[in-house]
């Protein structure tokens, strides 16, 4: 059984795959002695709905929905609200595990993993405490470093922005205003202009991001 939080955590499980969505729930309830829903679905947008009308301690969610949204778009969805999120993947490429880190993921687990290892993360969580897989550790070391060095708000922003976010949600994401990101995307620019690296367009910020291993 999990520890005790002193009150009934309430979960948001985001997962396309009904068997691995019911396993997920199952193993949660079995796990802590109380535990509450505030959705369970295929759907972003319902589970965004969902937590309009109730406190959440814990988004645990898939990056495959088949809606085609990147992977710091999904995350970062719930990241922007305070709502810690856990990844539960069949997608453990580094670069992959990197865009979560960026967008906010406080925890990345693969389906190949037991539910312990889940569990260990969501006890961390509920408890205020850092938790680090070898899976998410190993993605925190560059594969593909340029020599150019940006600080995390401005990876933060590249990755955003380069997954298809325009200015203004970029900014909501991160909580600053929309000139403080067109900064940080100019500095981007900058940056790998100077190292010889082509970052004028969306595209190109794309492709650099994806060749610095921090999307795929």
């Amino acid at each position: 059984m999990g520890q005790e939080t002193g009150r009934t955590p309430t979960f948001v499980v985001l997962e396309d795959h009904v068997i691995v969505r019911e396993g997920l729930e199952r193993g949660l309830v079995d796990y802590f002695d109380r535990v509450e829903f505030a959705y369970s679905g295929a759907v972003l947008g319902d589970a965004l709905k969902a937590i309009d009308q109730r406190a959440v301690d814990c988004a645990i969610i898939d990056l495959d929905l088949g809606d085609g949204r990147s992977v710091a778009d999904v995350v970062s969805s719930f990241t922007s609200l305070s709502i810690p999120v856990v990844v539960v993947s069949a997608l453990g490429d580094p670069a992959v595990i990197q865009s979560a880190i960026l967008a906010g993921a406080s925890a990345y687990v693969t389906k190949r993993s037991g539910f312990d290892e889940l569990s260990e993360a969501l006890d961390a969580i509920l408890h205020n405490r850092d938790w680090m897989s070898p899976d998410f550790a190993g993605a925190l070391i560059p594969k593909n470093a340029t020599g150019v060095h940006l600080s995390a708000q401005e990876q933060r922003a590249l990755v955003l922005y380069a997954s298809g976010l325009k200015m203004d949600s970029v900014a909501r994401r991160m909580e600053v205003a929309p000139s403080t990101v067109k900064q940080y995307i100019d500095r981007v620019r900058d940056k790998y202009t100077a190292a010889g690296k082509l970052a004028r367009t969306k595209t190109d910020l794309y492709r650099v991001a994806r060749d610095e291993g921090l999307m795929t």
